[in-house]
């Protein structure tokens, strides 16, 4: 489980194909300090499983689904991401609670620079409209917002100077791909609501697939 709140900017410093499956070695002098085998950090959002840690980089696993149903597979060496370890019972809640799975991505549609922030409007998959609500939560590459304006199609987040320079949203342009992870509460309302949702007639899972790196 994560909060949202982005611990640094890391950078892909190589990624390796293996069979249906790549291989990603990370930088992130931060997140790997208390690093371990099997421990859990989440990558522009999507929850991965660290293989290894060495000199400031972790490895990790992503399974082609992942790649598939997330824009971790847009990676290239040399991009930047947004690296979160999970929250300890013990933390601050400053974001919201997040899983690390991905429910959908959407793109960029336009930015309009402020004074001091930009609003920024990102395309919505048809299916995740209904769990948006104008001041509600959403994560976009594993970073904690809230949405300005939702649509049926698309909606706004305003992104202040801290995020704008602490993230990978900062650098992001028109037409890049995000992973969307809309606020897990949402979809539990939803499933005790929903009767078919309770009884499980209508053979179709709830807000889409969800894509986790975690092997």
């Amino acid at each position: 489980m994560f909060t949202g709140i982005v611990e640094e900017l890391g950078e892909i410093e190589a990624i390796e194909s293996v069979s249906d499956s790549v291989k990603l070695t990370i930088r992130g002098p931060l997140v790997t300090q208390d690093a371990v085998h099997g421990a859990s950090i989440a990558v522009n959002g999507v929850c991965l499983t660290v293989v290894d840690v060495k000199d400031e980089t972790f490895t990790a696993d992503v399974i082609q689904e992942t790649l598939d149903k997330s824009s971790l597979g847009a990676l290239e060496p040399g991009s930047r991401v947004n690296l979160e370890r999970p929250v300890r019972l013990a933390d601050r809640l400053g974001g919201h609670l997040v899983q690390g799975h991905v429910d959908g991505v959407g793109q960029i549609i336009s930015r309009e620079p402020g004074e001091r922030w930009d609003v920024v409007t990102f395309s919505l998959p048809s299916h995740l409209s209904r769990y948006l609500v104008d001041k509600g939560s959403i994560t976009i590459d594993g970073i904690s917002l809230t949405v300005v304006e939702a649509g049926a199609d698309r909606f706004s987040v305003a992104l202040i100077p801290t995020t704008l320079s602490l993230t990978t949203l900062g650098h992001k342009k028109p037409g890049d791909p995000v992973n969307l992870e809309v606020d897990v509460v949402a979809k539990y309302v939803e499933r005790m609501l929903v009767p078919e949702a309770r009884t499980g007639h209508s053979g179709e899972r709830l807000g889409g697939a969800a894509a986790g790196g975690a092997a």
